[in-house]
Order: C-alpha cells, then structure tokens, then sequence
C-alpha cells in the first residue's frame, strides 16, 4: 500500500510541476496603462461606438478572434468622412479618414473585450476606400489606419491587409474598413 502511495503522491508532483500546466496569467493594469499612454500620445480618444442601423452587430467574438463590421470615418463633433478620394477628398484627407475609422474600430474593440492590452495581434484588415477611377494609392490611405495599429499595439498591430478602391460606399463614406483581432483571456 505504501509503494501506490508513493507512486501516486510522486505522479502528483510531477504533474503539477509539468510544463503543460497552465495558469492563466492575469492582464495587469501595466499593460493597460501602457496602452492608455500609446493612444494618449497619439492623440487617440475612443468613443462610445454608434448603434448599427440594420439587422447586424458592431463585432462578434468567436474563440480567441475578434471579427468587426466594416466601420467607417466618424468625426467627433458628429457626421462622418464623404466623398471620393482623388475627386472630392485629397490623399491627406483620405489618410484621416482611415485614422478616424481606426479610432471607431478601435472603440467597438474595446467595447467588446475590455481592454486593449488584451489584444494578442491585428491578424487581417481589408480596406476599402471610395475613389476615382483614376485614383491609384488606395495602399497610401490605408497606411495611415496601418501605422495607427502599429503605434497603439507595436508589433502585435502589424497585419496581413487588402486595400481597394471602390466607386461607391454606404452613406456616400470615404472609407470602410473591417478587421480580424486575436485576443487572450
């Protein structure tokens, strides 16, 4: 009988002391002061995300995934980014647009999770932006949302992307943009 106890109070603390064992690791108010201080220094104010106006949600977690509606340029003092880049919106002005989108899915973001430190990396964005048939630097107005993630999430905001033109949007918008988020509990 001694001989099973032993084998069995050994097997325990083996294992107990196994690398598999796994402890969630609490996210420390650090972490999320670190990323309050990044969207802070880059002059990034969340909002309270807007209602959808049809039949379908803002995100929708499955897993440890995060995939968001397409969003678009919200202004703060209300209404939204309009027009065509290359006809209506200059390139500059298009690059501010995605900013704004930026700052709108990063506030549906974290409605949704929480907190933003709890973001393990930006996995995938397509951006779509409304343009002229001539307009040709879609990549350069989606740089501006890109170097965003980077700033806030170093290199967990790097991501795989897609950047489009398109003759026309949703309410008349310069710019929709949708992505793919992995978090962690």
């Amino acid at each position: 009988m001694k001989k099973y106890t032993l084998l069995f109070l050994t097997s325990i603390t083996l294992w107990s002391c196994s690398p598999k064992t796994y402890q969630a690791k609490p996210f420390s108010s650090q972490a999320s002061a670190e990323i309050e201080a990044r969207l802070k220094q880059l002059n990034i104010q969340l909002v309270e995300p807007s209602v959808p106006t049809a039949n379908f949600v803002k995100t929708v977690r499955v897993g440890n995934l995060v995939f968001t509606s397409g969003h678009g340029p919200d202004k703060p003092e209300g209404g939204t980014y309009q027009g065509r880049v290359g006809a209506d919106l200059t390139l500059e002005q298009g690059q501010e647009a995605a900013r704004l989108t930026g700052i709108a899915l990063l506030s549906s973001l974290k409605k949704e999770i929480g907190d933003l430190s709890k973001v393990k990396r930006v996995v995938k964005v397509l951006g779509m932006v409304q343009c002229t048939p001539e307009f040709k630097d879609h990549p350069k107005v989606m740089n501006a949302f890109s170097d965003m993630m980077v700033g806030v999430f170093g290199e967990k905001g790097k991501h795989a992307r897609s950047a489009v033109g398109m003759s026309a949007l949703p309410g008349n918008i310069a710019i929709e943009i949708e992505m793919i988020v992995e978090v962690e509990d």
